[in-house]
């Protein structure tokens, strides 16, 4: 009768009379427990027995958020999946409630052995499949919201409103994977971006069609834009040549718009790493490279470095020669990728060339050399002596780049390469004067990796490069000063200055004398690398020197 009572006061005094009442009842809280449940049982009775549920948005938007922040103020029978799902309200509104309402959701059970189910998410999963062209417009707008979810029993990770419904439109995808294209490229979010990049990978046809679509709008130069972003991840990617041709005509409809010309250096990409347009528009490509802006990537004019690898190395010499840090990084990423012998060796000439013009781009170049030590040691034949000959008779700003590359712990792919090179510049500094800023990036590396590095490789390698440092003017106080500084942001190797000091192991570590500074200078730099059992078994015979230093840099390391 009362909820009758309520339907006849908005049909007598109009909705908002109703509404005032149903939004005092969604905030009701506390008193007795049949009070509590009455009211629930009003508000629900009321909610699902109007007509048109949308003038009383306010009071379901006060009850999705009181559930929201105290899932125990309703239950799963007053106000589960079933009553938004009855609720006469459009489709729009009807997923923003339930968006609202998710942080109430608790996992249910589901078969047994299987995954615990949540009712809202599956009521959420019901509507996109469907509707999933109208549907998946609506979770994009779940994007902006983070908050956090009930995680599953074990789980160490929170989900978030909006990782659900990433996860969701990509989990149903298929459903309509053309529409969720549109649905991600009209959605300015980086999940939206994670979205469409994921496809490069997981449905590259319809991104092949998306692409081919934004680049013929004549009406949003922003879906042209997009499909100069996206053209060219899938023309690295895709070996169908369907999929090459539609990407084809994509590109060509961008190059033909005089007023895009920002797009055309992407077009151009695409056209360079198909090969059945690479001859006739390379010449093009080649030579906006030269022109600059817009440059087509220099990764994209490598492709062509399998037909054409005379004119790209001149296009990649001319673009290092000049100097320019952006252009630099981008031919020396896209020369990290050169794998054929004969094309390697040319590629790691171009690297040296650059780095004798250009010796403060020497970051540039050891970055060049961290990515092809990754490559394990089939670029080994290429790579060594082009490291060996950076470390010989360079400025010492050139071996600074390169210390922190070839003292990094690296992968099993790489570490015996690395381990090897490292000798060579540990050698050829010992053997020269050396230059304080050489060991004081190598014992960065031997810091900032000492986690992943075993204890003995670390502990040799700080002992050579503290040996090079100590022999440099004023090196036992900076040796000091470094440790005790890398210490203090490194946890992990302030813990190893504290177990070396306590073991009376830290030969090089703190304000050594200068006595101890040419004991030390004579120890830990002959024979075999950092890895070795020779420099390992060194590392403890340097017992003495400094402990009470190591631990005041293990100290620092605790505050």
């Amino acid at each position: 009768m009362v909820v009758r009572a309520l339907l006849m006061l908005e049909r007598r005094y109009g909705a908002a009379a109703a509404a005032a009442r149903l939004e005092r009842l969604a905030r009701h809280a506390g008193g007795p427990a049949d009070a509590d449940r009455w009211a629930r049982r009003l508000l629900r009775g009321a909610l699902l027995g109007a007509a048109d549920a949308r003038p009383y948005a306010a009071a379901l938007r006060t009850l999705a958020a009181r559930l929201a922040t105290r899932p125990a103020a309703g239950d799963p029978d007053t106000y589960g999946p079933d009553f938004w799902e009855r609720l006469r309200l459009r489709e729009d509104e009807r997923l923003d409630l339930l968006r609202r309402v998710l942080p109430a959701d608790r996992p249910r059970p589901g078969r047994p052995g299987g995954p615990r189910r949540s009712g809202y998410l599956a009521a959420v999963a019901r509507h996109l499949a469907a509707d999933p062209r109208g549907v998946q417009p609506l979770l994009c707008r779940w994007f902006t919201d983070e908050r956090p979810l009930p995680a599953e029993p074990g789980s160490h990770v929170r989900p978030t409103v909006a990782g659900v419904a990433q996860a969701l439109l990509h989990t149903h995808r298929d459903l309509a994977v053309d529409d969720l294209c549109e649905a991600l490229v009209a959605t300015a979010h980086p999940r939206a971006d994670e979205l469409l990049a994921g496809l490069v990978h997981d449905d590259p046809a319809a991104l092949c069609r998306a692409v081919d679509r934004w680049a013929h709008d004549d009406a949003r130069p922003a879906r042209r834009v997009a499909a100069a972003a996206y053209g060219p991840l899938l023309a690295a990617h895709v070996t169908a040549d369907a999929d090459r041709e539609v990407l084809r005509y994509a590109a060509l409809a961008l190059l033909a718009r005089p007023g895009d010309r920002s797009l055309h250096g992407a077009a151009l990409g695409v056209l360079v790493r198909d090969p059945h347009s690479r001859a006739r528009h390379l010449p093009q490509a080649l030579a906006a490279f030269r022109a600059g802006e817009p440059r087509p990537p220099a990764r994209a004019l490598a492709a062509a470095l399998t037909t054409h690898p005379g004119p790209v190395l001149d296009a990649f010499r001319d673009g290092l020669r000049d100097g320019d840090p952006a252009t630099a990084a981008d031919v020396l990423d896209a020369l990290a990728e050169v794998r054929a012998p004969a094309q390697a060796r040319r590629a790691t000439a171009l690297v040296s060339e650059y780095v004798d013009r250009h010796p403060e781009g020497a970051a540039l170049a050891a970055a060049h050399v961290d990515r092809r030590l990754e490559q394990g040691p089939a670029v080994r034949t290429a790579l060594f002596p082009l490291v060996t000959d950076l470390l010989r008779g360079r400025p010492a700003e050139v071996r600074a780049a390169l210390a922190p590359v070839l003292g990094a712990p690296g992968t099993p792919v790489s570490r015996d390469t690395r381990a090897e090179l490292l000798d060579v510049l540990l050698r050829l500094e010992r053997d020269e004067a050396p230059h304080p800023a050489v060991p004081e990036a190598l014992l960065r590396a031997a810091a900032h990796g000492a986690a992943d590095r075993p204890e003995g490789r670390t502990r040799a390698l700080v002992l050579r490069a503290g040996a090079l440092l100590a022999r440099t003017p004023g090196g036992t106080a900076a040796l000091d000063r470094c440790l005790a500084d890398l210490g203090a942001e490194v946890p992990a190797f302030a813990g190893l200055l504290r177990a070396w000091a306590a073991a009376r192991q830290a030969g090089p570590v703190g304000a050594l004398t200068g006595g101890d500074a040419g004991r030390f200078a004579g120890d830990g730099t002959e024979g075999g690398g950092t890895g070795s059992g020779a420099a390992e078994g060194r590392a403890g015979d340097d017992a003495g020197c400094g402990a009470g230093a190591a631990a005041r840099a293990g100290d620092r390391g605790d505050r």
